[in-house]
């Protein structure tokens, strides 16, 4: 196994990567001895050897790729940066390229020719042997964040009808003769190629001599359509505790398996979209440091400018109850604490929902059961901010720091806006998750920029009129 020379410096702090430690010694084999690159590293991971070929400069990839085994490259190249990969494709020619990627586990050989140029892919595609290509377009054909897209045809599957001696011996083929990513799961179909059962390959080995493979498998299969997205396919693999999820047709016929890193990949890629979206901005379709400046500025421009001219609709409403103002303008320093309480409020409800509805805990058709749990839990929110909102206000008075002519009605004044503003905030903080998803948008999009630009107006609106109730007479 290859190790950091002597000349290879060492940071401290621990902060650099393998790839960044070894590059240098690639780089002086690369130019004096190529043909030692795959025993010098034999031993380290294709992960770690990623790392290397990212830290080194892009024009000498392809040269130390192509140093390596071809099912070596190949499981490196799937573990390179999507963009920099695609680039180091399109450099090479078309022959080496498809020689790479045929060596590629089906599901990433398709995600690795949906990042690449129309007229590229197809050319490496057309290079590709029948039988995989004919493996790859099928993948193709799916929606890239479905179960179809996500799921590899490398699995194991045999008849239900043979012996346990048989289907091991059928195991033990597979095995020797070609590369399958589901090995430890087996799945029993019929004749039609309906799934029928499920086992563990610990299972099959342990299994009785001389009985039947349908005696051992599980009947109950858990099985998600080609069309079901990222999120069902999560769902099932956390809830059943699978490591690979069987991806069916209408008919039950097997089409492939969704492994559980494929899950765990997609899960971060959802999670880092909703993170994104919740802060009020379009998803990027890549890593923060890879994105073009002008494509980032894109996707931030039209969001803060929406916000913008929403938030203008806060000035409207203070521009409405101007006259009450200048009356009363010790009304003005209460407006920070009014609107900031109903938008927090309204962020946690949305928070919780969007969470609980890509769990799955909570269906569209509950919508009512939230509004009856919110109700509460705003009204007793609101009622402890309002609370200290009062107690803020007659401390206020007492200590001296300002004369306000009826501070008890000032001080109901806030306590009962807020216990308004929140409840508003709770209640529409909650149901905006179910309204975008029953339009068909993605409940994330509820962020908290939103509702707290919904929950300003109306929360000035409340809190204005129960100033008017209150203080008519007095200060007004």
């Amino acid at each position: 196994m290859m190790t950091p020379t002597h000349n290879t410096p060492i940071d401290t702090d621990q902060e650099r990567t393998i790839g960044a430690l070894l590059a240098p010694d690639i780089l002086e084999l690369l130019e004096e001895n190529p043909e030692a690159i795959p025993a010098e590293t034999d031993e380290l991971h294709a992960r770690d050897l990623a790392d290397v070929a990212q830290a080194l400069p892009h024009e000498l990839i392809g040269p130390f790729l192509s140093a390596l085994p071809v099912e070596r490259a190949a499981d490196v190249l799937e573990y390179l940066e999507e963009e920099l990969r695609a680039e180091i494709l399109e450099t090479m020619n078309v022959r080496q390229a498809a020689e790479l990627v045929t060596e590629m586990t089906p599901d990433d050989r398709a995600d690795t020719l949906e990042t690449l140029e129309e007229e590229s892919a197809e050319e490496i595609l057309q290079e590709i042997p029948a039988a995989e290509r004919a493996e790859t377009e099928k993948l193709l054909a799916y929606d890239p964040d479905s179960a179809g897209g996500l799921m590899t045809t490398e699995f194991v599957s045999v008849s239900e009808d043979i012996s346990v001696e048989d289907a091991l011996a059928a195991v033990r083929r597979i095995a020797r003769s070609e590369r399958r990513e589901a090995m430890n799961t087996i799945y029993t179909t019929d004749p039609a190629g309906r799934l029928k059962g499920v086992m563990a390959l610990r299972e099959l080995l342990a299994a009785p001599e001389g009985s039947k493979v349908s005696d051992v498998a599980w009947q109950e299969v858990q099985t998600v359509p080609a069309s079901a997205d990222r999120a069902q396919v999560a769902r099932i693999t956390r809830e059943y505790d699978l490591v690979a999820v069987p991806v069916v047709d209408d008919n039950g016929v097997i089409q492939g398996v969704v492994t559980v890193d494929d899950v765990i990949d997609a899960l971060v890629e959802e999670h880092t979209e909703d993170v994104q979206r919740f802060g009020g901005m379009e998803a990027l379709e890549m890593p923060y440091t890879q994105i073009g400046f002008f494509s980032m500025i894109g996707k931030r421009a039209p969001w803060l400018a929406a916000l913008f001219l929403s938030e203008m609709l806060t000035t409207t409403a203070m521009g409405h109850f101007q006259g009450e103002l200048e009356k009363a303008v010790v009304l003005a320093l209460f407006v920070p604490l009014i609107i900031s309480s109903g938008g927090n409020s309204g962020s946690q409800a949305t928070s919780l929902i969007i969470r609980s509805l890509a769990l799955g805990e909570i269906k569209l058709r509950d919508w009512w059961k939230i509004v009856l749990r919110e109700l509460p839990s705003g009204l007793l929110l609101g009622a402890i901010l309002g609370t200290l909102g009062v107690a803020r206000i007659l401390l206020w008075q007492n200590l001296g720091l300002a004369n306000y002519p009826h501070p008890n009605l000032l001080a109901l004044t806030v306590g009962f806006a807020l216990v308004g503003v929140v409840t508003f905030g709770s209640l529409a903080g909650s149901m905006l998750p179910f309204i975008l998803q029953r339009l068909g948008f993605d409940p994330a999009s509820a962020s908290a920029p939103f509702v707290a630009t919904l929950v300003d107006v109306t929360g000035l609106s409340i809190y204005f009129y129960v100033a008017l109730l209150i203080l008519r007479g007095t200060l007004l």
